[in-house]
């Protein structure tokens, strides 16, 4: 590969990360999802044959988008020709390009419009997240499943029906209004959550994070804050986004080594972002019952004000999990209440409720259950188990930080606890 080839693919996939951009920007012209992306396909394959002899533009997202509807409007003409061409099968002809532009223009961004889409409540949530993950986010279908937990056929083929589903059902491309604004909204929070969760730690890859990801679903939440500024879920999830993303330059070292919380210089951790996240908890916490984010956000707090580790009050940390638990059932929630549970009374109570979680199907490919157990055997000097544990995670876990992490605490053992 010559050095002009080579610098055209990387531009072309540092310019794959506005995906989700060039897509939401194309919806509205080519009328339907599938449309759009074969477009959005087309574009960025045109930038790869064409941007070797005529240049890298100077914004290559605003290019792609251009050619990508471009793409989108020939193929509604020439299937609009066609129809003229056989009256017998006439079908309603879909709406001109103009009145697809006039739904909703304030909307902060189209990407929020194309998670609203998503989250339609005429798809099953499973299908809701994926497809968001998918079309909003880029991830591929493979790193989808790993966030599901389920094998790549099964993500494709949920992500396939609710495609066709969006189409056959004719479901509208819009942030719904009025009554029909709240039932959606518990499901978009969510997936913006996810989107978060996501690029904090890669699923896999050889770097810790996916920034973009990260930063798209800080983004995302806090336009969702503009939207219902007065809402206590909205605020409860973009207090959780901001307190975690408070740590986010302590979580690596100078080398780009995994640092555990317990470990991270706190000097480094955003001061400023912690108060906003803690003023936004206090805000979620005024309404009655607190939701899932509001908690989640909560226990973040409880960490971003410790003082150190060693001061960390474990006691309330279990006890608002405890909480957690009865607004959202979650076997994830199970394990981080059971690593709770060992800082709070004891690595012994923590490892019997790991093990009882391991018999739950859902975590039967989760890593950091394994990663988990590894540390309260660690802890209680069972060695020899702790290294099984921790062999268990490595065949889990696709990130490369972290599979460097788990190989080095693994040798570290020989060192014992």
């Amino acid at each position: 590969m010559s050095a002009a080839s080579s610098e055209v693919t990387e531009a072309v996939e540092r310019a794959h990360r506005e995906w989700a951009f060039v897509l939401a920007a194309t919806i509205r012209v080519a009328g339907d999802i599938e449309s759009a992306e074969e477009a959005v396909q087309d574009a960025y394959a045109s930038a790869l044959a064409t941007w070797g002899s005529r240049g890298i533009p100077s914004n290559p997202a605003a290019w792609l988008t251009v050619t990508a509807r471009r793409r989108a409007l020939d193929v509604r003409r020439r299937e609009a020709t066609a129809r003229r061409a056989l009256p017998k099968l006439l079908e309603p002809e879909p709406a001109a390009v103009d009145e697809l532009a006039d739904v909703g223009d304030d909307i902060p961004d189209e990407r929020l419009r194309l998670i609203f889409t998503c989250c339609h409540p005429a798809l099953a949530p499973e299908a809701q997240v994926a497809l968001t993950l998918r079309l909003v986010c880029g991830l591929s279908t493979a790193e989808i499943a790993r966030a599901f937990l389920v094998p790549e056929a099964t993500m494709a083929a949920r992500i396939t029906r609710a495609k066709r589903k969006i189409r056959v059902a004719g479901i509208p491309y819009r942030v719904p209004e009025g009554r029909e604004l709240r039932p959606r909204l518990e499901q978009v929070l969510a997936v913006v959550h996810l989107v978060y969760t996501t690029g904090h730690t890669a699923p896999s890859g050889a770097e810790l994070m996916r920034r973009d990801l990260a930063e798209r679903g800080l983004e995302l939440a806090r336009m969702l804050r503009a939207l219902l500024p007065a809402d206590p879920d909205v605020a409860g999830l973009l207090a959780l986004i901001i307190l975690t993303d408070a740590r986010r330059d302590a979580r690596a070292d100078a080398d780009g080594r995994l640092v555990l919380l317990e470990d991270q210089d706190r000097a480094r951790w955003d001061r400023d972002a912690i108060t906003e996240g803690v003023a936004l908890v206090r805000a979620s916490l005024l309404a009655l019952p607190t939701g899932r984010f509001g908690l989640m956000a909560a226990i973040a707090a409880v960490h971003d004000e410790s003082p150190s580790w060693a001061h960390t009050d474990w006691g309330e940390i279990l006890a608002l999990y405890d909480l957690l638990r009865e607004v959202w059932t979650s076997p994830v929630v199970e394990l981080n209440r059971a690593i709770a549970l060992s800082f709070a009374v004891g690595p012994q109570h923590g490892l019997e409720r790991l093990d009882e979680l391991a018999a739950d199907p859902r975590l039967a490919r989760y890593p950091y259950l394994s990663a988990a157990r590894a540390d309260c055997l660690r802890r209680l000097g069972r060695i020899a188990e702790a290294r099984i544990a921790y062999d268990e995670s490595l065949i889990l876990t696709d990130n490369e930080v972290e599979r460097e992490f788990l190989t080095a605490r693994s040798r570290s053992l020989d060192a014992g606890p």
